[in-house]
């Protein structure tokens, strides 16, 4: 008899109502709607060269081919630069970035959060300011200083301008401000200075906040097309933006090469997809914990 009453309990709280019923079917649609888009990327980049021009518009392709791929190894086999150069460069960068970038943010948001120094409130006040700055304003002195640097024509202008990183050390200090300060002082008790607090505490408990920042700097990277335009003028060192920048800008009203240009937008989107798909898990959960939504 209380196995029974125990039974009809469970079945109310797993029954779904009416109400959550019409929320399903709501989110479902909509979520069917946002992937739209990706699926039209996909479809565009398999299609043959005569559907690409049909109309009205499908999404998915009748009849999918990799030619358009196979096209833009072979458009820019005989070029003095290859598409493969674009995308190695694109990648070196990002690489570089996201490491650099990961290290510096963490490190400056750990002296934040979890130590006292002059100027510590007005420091990340200026921190948090420079977030409201358009990258035009700082164009110019940002040019200065990369020339005066010396770097120009080098990886370095590449990375140097994607350093600064205003919104990482915020997502930083904000995971770091949830660590119990205990925590770190008995490890300093325990006779670990601070680097040694900072790589075996900070960075494997902030391990959401990193694989966070890894996909906010790659897609900042990875999509940047501005150093390749201001710093750099030697062709083999630009990045894949660039070359789909140039491709795209005079297919406006010709049919030439439509297809080589759906297969170099896939390109810049699956890694941004593939990476986001890894840790989408950890990204919720920085989400979660530093109180942005």
């Amino acid at each position: 008899m209380a196995s029974r009453q125990l039974f009809r309990r469970r079945s109310k709280l797993n029954r779904i109502t009416g109400f959550q019923w019409i929320l399903t079917l709501c989110m479902t649609a909509l979520a069917v709607f946002m992937l739209l888009p990706i699926v039209y990327l996909f479809g565009n980049a398999l299609k043959p060269y005569h559907e690409l021009f049909l109309y009205p518009p499908t999404f998915l392709a009748k009849d999918p081919t990799l030619d358009n791929f196979y096209d833009l190894l072979i458009v820019t086999k005989s070029s003095i630069v290859p598409v493969t150069r674009y995308i190695f460069n694109g990648v070196v960068v990002s690489l570089m970035t996201i490491l650099i970038g990961t290290v510096i943010s963490s490190m400056c948001a750990y002296s934040l959060s979890k130590h006292q120094f002059y100027g510590k409130g007005k420091l990340f006040s200026l921190i948090i300011l420079s977030l409201m700055f358009a990258p035009e304003t700082v164009g110019i002195p940002r040019y200065f200083v990369i020339s005066k640097l010396g770097i120009i024509n080098t990886y370095w202008a590449h990375i140097l301008p994607a350093l600064a990183l205003p919104v990482i050390v915020f997502l930083f200090k904000q995971f770091i401000d949830l660590l119990p300060n205990e925590l770190l002082e008995a490890a300093r008790l325990e006779g670990a200075n601070e680097f040694k607090v900072f790589l075996t505490i900070i960075i494997p408990l902030c391990l959401p906040a990193v694989a966070t920042a890894t996909i906010l700097i790659f897609q900042s990277s990875w999509n940047n097309l501005e150093t390749s335009a201001l710093y750099i003028e030697d062709e083999t060192l630009k990045t894949l933006p660039f070359y789909v920048q140039t491709m795209t800008s005079g297919l406006a009203n010709s049919v030439a090469r439509q297809g080589v240009a759906a297969a170099v937008a896939l390109l810049m989107f699956v890694p941004n997809f593939i990476l986001f798909l890894f840790m989408q898990r950890k990204v919720i959960s920085t989400m979660a914990h530093s109180g942005l939504k």
